[in-house]
Parts: C-alpha cells; sequence; structure tokens
C-alpha cells in the first residue's frame, strides 16, 4: 500500500501511476465479431417483443439482432439509430438490466437474457468507427429553431430537425456540447472520449451550429429566442444540486457530487486529482453510485453511500448497488445527515436512522457517526434559470403532448420536462419526438 493512500485528507496522487489506467478502463468491453453472432444467435426474434415494448425509444430490436446475426450490423446500427440517434452512448449507459433485457423471453425462461446492450454497442460502434452517417438532411425549409441545451434531449431534437430540413442553432452554457453524457456519466462507462465522438459524429447531418457558452436567464431569453426563431426547444436539464439542509455542510472538502464527476471526466491526469482518504457519500442514485466507485478507483481507502430510505427505493439499479460493493463501497439504508462534523474542514458526519409510516419518512433518536475527510451530495438536482411565463410542475417545466410548453412556439424534453424518468434513453425519445411535433407544427 502507498504511503499516500494512508495519508488523511483530500490529497493526489494515492495510487501508482499505472494503477489509474487499469482502474478506468472499459467496465464492459465491447464484443468481437465472433462474439457477437454468438450472442445475436441467443435471440428468438419474437413477433410480439416484449423487449422493444419496454425501451423508451421503441426500438425494435428483434429486427436490429437479426441484421447482426446475417453479418450486417451497419443496417443493425441504422435500424437503431433511426429511433435512437445517441444509440451508441445508450447502449453504454442505459440500465438495460430493468429495461428490454429485465423483460427478454430469455431472462424469465433462463435468468440469462439476450445481451441487448452489448449488441447494440457492436453494431452503433461498427458503424462510426467505419465513419458513415446513414441519414440525409431533407431539402432546406426556411425555418430556423433554437435548442437549449446541448445534452441527450437537446442532441436528440437537433438532429432530427436538422435532418428534416430545418435551420437548428445549438445553444450551450459549457464549453463543450454533450451534457451528463460528457460531465456527468462515469469514465469507466465512456472510455476515449466516446461522448464528443458521438457528438462529432451526429453533427455530420448538417445544419446545425453550436454556439457554447450560452445559458437560459443569462446570455439568453426566452422572449428574445421565440422572438427570433420559429420555435424553441428547451433541453436544459437540472442544473441546481440540492441542499443537505444539514448543519455544517459549508465545511471544506463537502462538495456536489456532480461536480466532482464531471471535473474527473475532464481531467487529462486522473493522478493529480485530489480524494480522500474516508469518503461519504449521501444520496442512492446513479450519481451517487458513480462518486463512490470513482472514489475508490481513484484511491480512497473507505467510501460508503449513506441513502436515508430502503434500499429497494433506491433509484440506482440492484446492477449498480452490486457494482459498488464489487469494488468495496460500503452501502447503508435507512439513514440521513444530521450534521457535518470539524472545525473549518470535514472530519465526519453524523447520521440518524429512519423509519418510515404512515405519516412519512420520520428521523429516530438513534445516531451514529462516519468519520470522512470528504463528502459528496448527491441527492438530487433541481430546475435552475427558468424564465417567468413557462408553468412549473412539481419543480420541472410542465410540457403536454410531445412536449409542448405553456409557452407558444416552446417545447421542452429531457430531465428539466415533466413525463421523464432521468435516463438518457428518456430524454432522447422526449427530444425526438418534440422535434417531430415541431416539425408538423412549422409544417403545417
Amino acid at each position: 500500500m502507498s504511503n499516500s493512500m494512508l495519508t488523511p485528507g483530500v490529497v493526489p496522487g494515492r495510487l501508482p501511476p499505472s494503477a489509474y489506467a487499469d482502474n478506468f478502463s472499459d467496465i464492459a468491453p465491447p464484443l468481437d465479431r465472433h462474439e457477437a453472432q454468438v450472442a445475436a444467435d441467443r435471440c428468438y426474434f419474437c413477433f410480439d417483443a416484449p423487449c422493444m415494448t419496454a425501451c423508451p425509444t421503441s426500438i425494435d430490436i428483434p429486427l436490429f439482432i437479426r441484421q447482426i446475426a446475417t453479418g450486417t450490423p451497419e443496417a443493425a446500427a441504422k435500424t437503431i439509430l433511426s429511433q435512437n440517434i445517441l444509440g451508441g452512448m445508450c447502449a453504454r449507459v442505459c440500465p438495460t438490466e430493468t429495461l428490454c433485457e429485465e423483460v427478454c423471453v430469455r431472462e424469465v425462461a433462463e435468468g440469462k437474457p439476450v445481451e441487448i446492450g452489448r449488441l447494440q454497442r457492436f453494431a452503433t460502434d461498427t458503424l462510426m468507427v467505419k465513419g458513415g452517417h446513414p441519414f440525409i438532411r431533407a431539402a432546406a425549409t426556411g425555418k430556423r429553431v433554437a435548442v437549449v441545451g446541448a445534452g441527450p434531449a437537446g442532441l436528440s431534437a437537433a438532429h432530427r430537425l436538422a435532418m428534416l430540413g430545418h435551420a437548428v442553432t445549438l445553444y450551450e452554457g459549457r464549453a463543450k456540447a454533450g451534457g451528463l453524457n460528457e460531465f456527468g456519466i462515469a469514465a469507466y462507462k465512456a472510455t476515449d472520449g466516446f461522448a464528443q465522438a458521438e457528438v462529432d459524429w451526429l453533427m455530420r447531418i448538417g445544419g446545425i451550429t453550436v454556439v457554447t457558452g450560452q445559458r437560459l436567464g443569462r446570455e439568453l431569453s426566452l422572449d428574445g429566442l421565440t422572438a427570433g426563431f420559429d420555435a424553441v426547444f428547451l433541453g436544459i436539464g437540472l442544473a441546481g444540486v440540492n441542499a443537505l439542509r444539514a448543519e455544517g455542510e459549508e465545511r471544506a472538502h463537502v462538495r456536489d457530487a456532480v461536480d466532482f464527476i464531471a471535473e474527473l471526466r475532464q481531467a487529462r491526469d486522473l493522478s493529480a486529482l485530489p480524494v480522500g482518504r474516508e469518503v461519504v457519500v449521501i444520496g442512492g442514485g446513479m450519481t451517487a453510485v458513480d462518486a463512490a466507485v470513482q472514489s475508490k478507483l481513484l484511491g480512497a481507502e473507505h467510501v460508503t453511500i449513506v441513502y436515508r430510505r430502503d434500499p429497494e427505493k433506491m433509484s440506482a439499479s440492484e446492477y449498480e448497488r452490486e457494482l459498488a460493493a464489487s469494488k468495496g463501497v460500503r452501502i447503508i439504508t435507512g439513514a440521513a445527515p444530521l450534521r457535518v462534523l470539524g472545525a473549518d474542514t470535514v472530519e465526519g458526519v453524523e447520521f440518524a436512522y429512519t423509519s418510515e409510516g404512515p405519516e412519512g419518512l420520520m428521523l429516530t433518536a438513534e445516531t451514529f457517526r462516519l468519520k470522512a475527510d470528504q463528502v459528496f451530495k448527491a441527492i438530487g438536482q433541481s430546475l435552475s434559470g427558468v424564465p417567468g411565463g413557462l408553468k412549473i410542475d412539481h419543480g420541472k417545466i410542465a410540457v403536454e403532448g410531445a412536449g409542448r410548453a405553456s409557452v407558444k412556439g416552446v417545447w421542452a424534453g429531457g430531465d428539466c420536462a415533466t413525463g421523464g424518468d432521468d435516463l438518457t434513453v428518456t430524454a432522447v425519445a422526449q427530444g425526438r419526438d418534440a422535434a417531430m411535433d415541431i416539425h408538423a407544427a412549422l409544417m403545417g
């Protein structure tokens, strides 16, 4: 064990230099051609396929797997991408174990589903490596559409609108496009700069102008957008981070998990990224698991996730929880933070056990403390920077039908809008469907 691993506090270089590449290598290596053939041969090609119904983007899964089985993976990729233009990333990050693969007939009968996600990655990677773009832009319509937010929903909407012949200006607050695919997903799920490679590939459709450093409510106004464009799509995500509402959360080395993940994803040298020896992550979603696992992979000695409710209510899937456990992350459920301990810098966190009854979640009198030199908050995000005039429902932009907002000429989709479930694949579907509705509205 290196001396840096034993060092308390938040320090860089806890591991030998060679360990970082190994720890952050591809968590699910791609199938080769032979492996893909064997995996595809397990599919029954169901006529009334439950996997297709379970897919938020309604990809024709039996068809694309049959196309792989018959040796035409590029055709399979087009089948996938016609429904989900970010099919490559979704193949890497989509919780297939709770969607298409969970209802696979092979899973129900044998307990081992067809590897739909890995087959989808094989097909889309094959096409992207060859550099092809299977879609052709329609003749220009003369219509201009503003898309705000270059995450999965915005990229999906922009591509479909451009393909239909509209001129799209894609505004993004950060320095590069990609949204959570670029800034918010664990590095071992999207290695070798795949998120940006996918964005670059998507842009080959043409007709999309990307403008970075532009945020709604700051550099952009909704009134200005609606006046200057024929339609507006908002895919701005959830930029605000919920507070712990616990005493002492302002102490040094208590930070938002999303910022930590973004910093890690953009780091050129992971050994230079500081991490604590005793790390506590508060939350129960995918972000909490990603922050915890990556802390462990950076060399943290003890990492604990603490979630306030029962384990079955964690939004992180069972697969993600098992992944965390396999990396040595401890998960404590049924406990909520009371206070962050320490002087100026965090030294620990005090929790109270919780109980849930007819009156909701209640704190009990029984408490415990965890030692910590770094704490990550992963308790959800909230909408921010939304101008007045847009109807808000339960903290999100209220939409009807295929993403129509309360302001005429404005659509919304993804995490910022009602009806989503905080999944990349759902955001892609909402962006695509909103684009089709915008097209119908603009073309009469």
